[in-house]
């Protein structure tokens, strides 16, 4: 039977993606960007989802600029209002309808010094930075609501890029258009941790969704813990790009929030994500001109 999905964020890297697997579930979807609706305007949000009546919602906004947010105030306050505030007020209306929630937190929300080989689920959050401290807000105030929902961390996120013009590209895009123009570059080695493949995380959130798992926490990561450096160069060997490369410490690049030096999410709850090198060498296909 056909549900009605709504998809927030719908022009995002990610967003769009759920847009693509969900209707080629069968579902009946409805996707709405910052053009069609402020997720932080309270009063909107209830009466555009109430008078849709979605049986899925889910929420691929998010704020991300995790340096402006650790330095400038004004921004702080904008990620909190998006990352933790909204989220608790989407949960609230899809608990009144009845409806699905469906969340994405990130792996920052962990301070890095675990000693195995990574985060399991229902491992305790320290944030390190304000970006972290908001996004972990929006997940206590969704456990709080209660309902059917899912949170679901991920790391890193790449992808094809946004339909929306105002969407980051992804590390591995970015990357790539800096080597074509300098032939040499720098990379961090070590900040370690997962990526995630849009189109990977759009079919395992439809997977989630459509086996009705428990509501709670989830970890949808590709497998495979890798730094920055060595995720690129993987991925120019992949692509065929030649660049030289240096790995650096992540005291290199002064930036004004604190990263984890190991926020390896583990999958410990569901079918695991293909690894890091296959994700990648689909991504360079689909972006090889």
């Amino acid at each position: 039977m056909s549900k009605q999905a709504l998809i927030l964020g719908s022009k995002g890297m990610l967003g769009q993606e759920l847009v693509r697997v969900f209707a080629e579930g069968g579902h009946d979807v409805t996707g709405w960007d910052f053009g069609d609706i402020d997720v932080t305007d309270t009063v909107l949000v209830r009466e555009k989802i109430v008078a849709l009546v979605p049986d899925i919602i889910i929420n691929a906004v998010g704020y991300n600029d995790v340096d402006a947010c650790e330095s400038d105030e004004n921004e702080f306050a904008k990620a909190w209002r998006i990352n933790a505030e909204a989220p608790g007020e989407l949960a609230t209306v899809a608990k009144e309808l009845g409806a699905t929630f469906v969340h994405y937190s990130t792996d920052y929300v962990f301070d890095g010094e675990q000693k195995g080989d990574g985060y399991v689920e229902d491992a305790d959050p320290n944030p390190l930075s304000k970006y972290g401290e908001s996004k972990y807000d929006g997940e206590k105030a969704i456990e709080a609501i209660g309902g059917k929902y899912y949170v679901i961390r991920l790391s890193k996120l790449f992808g094809a890029p946004a339909i929306s013009a105002s969407a980051k590209q992804s590390f591995f895009a970015k990357m790539a258009e800096v080597a074509h123009g300098k032939g040499a570059i720098s990379a961090v080695d070590d900040e370690r941790g997962c990526f995630t493949y849009a189109p990977d995380l759009a079919i395992a959130t439809s997977s989630l969704v459509l086996d009705s798992a428990p509501s709670g926490v989830y970890h949808l990561v590709n497998e495979g813990s890798v730094t920055w450096y060595g995720a690129l160069m993987e991925y120019f060997k992949i692509a065929g790009i030649k660049a030289m490369v240096t790995a650096v410490s992540g005291d290199a690049f002064p930036r004004p929030a604190r990263r984890p030096k190991d926020s390896t999410l583990c999958n410990t709850k569901r079918p695991k994500l293909r690894n890091l090198r296959e994700a990648l060498t689909d991504f360079a296909d689909s972006t090889r001109i």
